[in-house]
């Protein structure tokens, strides 16, 4: 009698669970969902979270209100964000340097793993090494064999430090072996500007910023950063290709939630998410920032930025970076 009264006990609290879980899922939203942006409007992460609010809109029949909260390196916007009540009505969009934060940052106020759950990638965004045709290289090998015969003879342009860009100048340097100076900018403007007049010899930049640059013949492309080749470069091989696969860097933006959102909101934008990246006009807008959709579950969300997490933090400490 014990054991049919446990068991049945059991199974009530096992329908009020799912009865609450369901609950929970149907009354999302119950009001506008903020997205806060830890950077200036005009950002690759800005227009991303922008383009996804469009689409989650009319899907929740709410508004979906876009929040720029920039400085020291998305840090102050995402804390926000960490501190905001768990219920899926605060988001955050963070890029690749969110992980890497921790090396650069001593007084975060928040855990960049156990503070937030990931909902979802937003997109994958290809850096291309280019380098200046005065510089007379045409290929990853050859800018290697240069740069090893005169380390710190050559330098290369980032937007900053803990940026995308020197995240992935730093990766290529570690799998290439070679040493080269820093020299970071404001942004990609300028160091597009110094790499075209050869006062910078190489420099990781998002395709999307240098296709008019390389079209112009004023630099010269040598690998795309991502796992395949971009179809706005066919012809430029990625970096593995080029003969360094530990150098393949992901510039990934995705969206993130106070780590207690119930999981069946985080599900539901999740799926919404994955959905709109489907239509044709989120593909087109995707492809007109040279960006590529990333789909992925919660879950293997949160695992992937763990990894990213992991690695990174370790390519960083080992180029020198220390904590402000």
């Amino acid at each position: 009698m014990k054991q049919n009264k446990m068991l049945c006990t059991m199974a009530l609290a096992g329908v009020a669970l799912f009865n609450a879980a369901a609950a929970s899922a149907q009354a999302f939203p119950a009001g506008p969902i903020k997205i806060i942006v830890p950077f200036t409007p005009g950002s690759a992460t800005d227009i991303l979270a922008r383009v996804t609010g469009e689409r989650l809109s009319p899907v929740f029949g709410q508004p979906v209100i876009v929040e720029n909260r920039a400085g020291a390196g998305g840090t102050i916007g995402i804390t926000l964000v960490a501190k905001a009540a768990p219920d899926g009505l605060t988001l955050g969009v963070v890029s690749t340097g969110h992980v890497v934060n921790p090396v650069l940052y001593s007084n975060l106020q928040y855990d960049t793993i156990k503070d937030f759950a990931g909902v979802a990638p937003l997109a994958n965004l290809p850096s291309v090494l280019i380098v200046p045709q005065s510089l007379g290289v045409k290929a990853v090998k050859d800018l290697v064999v240069m740069a090893k015969a005169k380390p710190d003879a050559l330098n290369f342009g980032t937007a900053g430090v803990g940026s995308a860009a020197h995240i992935n100048s730093e990766k290529f340097n570690m799998a290439a072996e070679i040493k080269a100076m820093h020299v970071p900018f404001k942004g990609t403007p300028e160091i597009l500007n110094d790499t075209m007049a050869g006062r910078v010899q190489m420099a990781w930049v998002p395709l999307v910023s240098s296709v008019g640059a390389l079209k112009d013949g004023r630099v010269f492309a040598l690998a795309v950063s991502t796992r395949t080749r971009s179809a706005a470069l066919p012809e430029v091989p990625t970096i593995a290709e080029a003969g360094f696969p530990a150098a393949q860097f992901d510039f990934w933006v995705g969206m993130l939630a106070p780590a207690k959102t119930p999981r069946d909101v985080v599900g539901r934008i999740n799926a919404e998410i994955n959905r709109s990246q489907q239509t044709p006009e989120v593909k087109q807008r995707l492809a007109n920032l040279g960006a590529e959709a990333m789909p992925m579950t919660p879950d293997q969300f949160d695992a992937y930025i763990q990894d990213e997490a992991t690695t990174l933090q370790k390519i960083m400490r080992a180029a020198g970076a220390k904590p402000n």
